[in-house]
């Protein structure tokens, strides 16, 4: 009852801390930024967002703002569609116009899209809970240098059916970075007995760097429903791989260690209800690509619900035999996702995975629970700048061999010099009660900023 108490009285000193900055005297445009998804990870134009209200971020989906509908020409802008509504300066408006893409410089057929982002940043030590260089245990774990973290380029064509036709679509991501080994197929068989081993990318290493391609798959649509087969990102949770759709730089516990990255298999969605989307789908387990461990066998859905203009609830499950990550045998897997427009600024997440196996990848006697809340803040001062906090608590009994309780505090801006270029400061802190049975410094400040470029 006393963590319960702590954690939402952190939660809530959040929540004043970020109400008290939107007293200042900015000047409060709409955050646009939660855009629909449109599985591009590049920033939305402004035209592309007419509505005044925020929409809601679905997991997996972008999180960026974009311009306001107003313009004042005393400001300097030049673009009647994207203005700075009165008032100019450092944390006053500004105006960004629209991100420069690959796709409309060079042209290619009208139904295929292609485009990417490099990510290069620096991070002081290590993310909890890892503990050594590149031992990958979190996503930062080469600290203390400018590390290319992801050098990224898709190419696409969406599936989309009108009337009765039916259409088809496919998708390819390639990545290069100190991030490419959770981009991976690293629960195919032998990927996970050291490295350079496995089938699919789970061998393509180089020290901490290494190539990977995390999506390859085709995809039908047909009336209200759209298909895809192949390998592809997961549907659960909050936080992505793609550096672009994080708000912050570094990530949660919950995401590196209760969440799948990727799946292979078939995943379908019907879009045939009013503010009701049902994902139903079967993969090979845990990431994976293109191979089977341990006969791994899984159901992968849930829904997204809007359940008002300013409410979006999402619960996704993954039963069966989760691969690596269950040792062959049965595991279950909740994830909730609530996001919350507290204001025409303010957006609200909060975000409850649950995890039960009767396996570990390196015992497959040992029962595993886990599971963790996590709440973010998110903020719009204005067209370029945006501030975030957020606090996690996540419960395991892996790391010690009985449940442990573990914290961790981040506090970061995003900062628009242009549209194509977003860099993001943060400071983050973890702790644990348990911190001598995980080590006498897991106890830590991180410092960490990274920049992200799309094209």
């Amino acid at each position: 009852m006393n963590r319960f108490i702590l954690y939402w009285a952190v939660a809530g000193t959040c929540l004043l801390a970020t109400q008290a900055l939107a007293q200042l005297d900015l000047r409060q445009p709409v955050l646009a930024g939660l855009a629909a998804y449109d599985d591009s990870y590049t920033r939305p134009n402004a035209e592309e967002s007419p509505s005044d209200q925020p929409e809601q971020h679905v997991p997996g989906q972008l999180l960026d703002v974009s311009c306001p509908r107003d313009s004042d020409p005393a400001c300097g802008c030049e673009d009647a569609s994207c203005g700075c509504g009165g008032g100019c300066g450092l944390l006053g408006d500004c105006c960004l116009g629209d991100a420069w893409t690959l796709k409309e410089y060079l042209s290619p057929c009208c139904d295929v899209n292609y485009g990417g982002w490099f990510e290069m940043g620096y991070y002081s030590d290590n993310e909890r809970l890892s503990s050594a260089p590149s031992d990958g245990l979190a996503f930062r774990d080469f600290p203390d240098h400018l590390n290319l973290d992801q050098a990224w380029l898709y190419v696409e064509k969406v599936a989309d059916a009108n009337g009765c036709s039916a259409d088809y679509g496919y998708r390819l991501d390639v990545m290069y970075g100190v991030d490419a080994q959770f981009a991976q197929a690293y629960g195919n068989p032998r990927a996970l007995n050291g490295p350079n081993l496995g089938a699919w990318d789970a061998s393509l290493d180089n020290g901490p760097y290494g190539w990977a391609m995390p999506q390859l798959y085709g995809e039908v649509a047909n009336g209200d429903w759209s298909v895809k087969v192949g390998h592809f990102f997961t549907p659960v949770g909050y936080e992505v791989i793609p550096a672009p759709g994080n708000f912050f730089y570094s990530h949660t516990l919950t995401h590196v260690n209760t969440e799948p990255f990727t799946h292979t298999g078939v995943l379908g969605t019907y879009n045939g209800y009013d503010n009701f989307t049902p994902i139903v789908g079967w993969a090979l387990g845990w990431d994976t690509g293109f191979e089977q461990l341990d006969g791994g066998n899984v159901y992968v859905g849930g829904f997204t619900t809007k359940m008002n203009d300013d409410v979006t609830f999402t619960y996704m499950n993954t039963i069966g035999n989760l691969g690596w990550r269950s040792g062959g045998e049965f595991g279950f897997t909740q994830h909730i996702v609530g996001v919350v427009n507290v204001s025409k600024d303010t957006v609200w997440v909060i975000q409850s995975d649950y995890l039960d196996s009767d396996g570990t990848p390196l015992d497959p006697t040992f029962h595993d629970t886990e599971g963790g809340v996590t709440n973010y803040l998110l903020y719009t001062i204005n067209d370029c700048w945006q501030a975030g906090a957020r606090v996690e608590w996540w419960k395991s009994n892996v790391p010690t061999g009985e449940s442990t309780s573990f914290y961790d505090m981040t506090y970061g801006f995003h900062y628009w010099p242009t549209a194509n270029v977003v860099i993001r400061p943060e400071i983050r802190y973890d702790w644990t009660p348990a911190e001598d049975a995980v080590g006498d410094d897991y106890n830590q400040l991180m410092f960490g900023i990274d920049a992200v470029v799309t094209f």
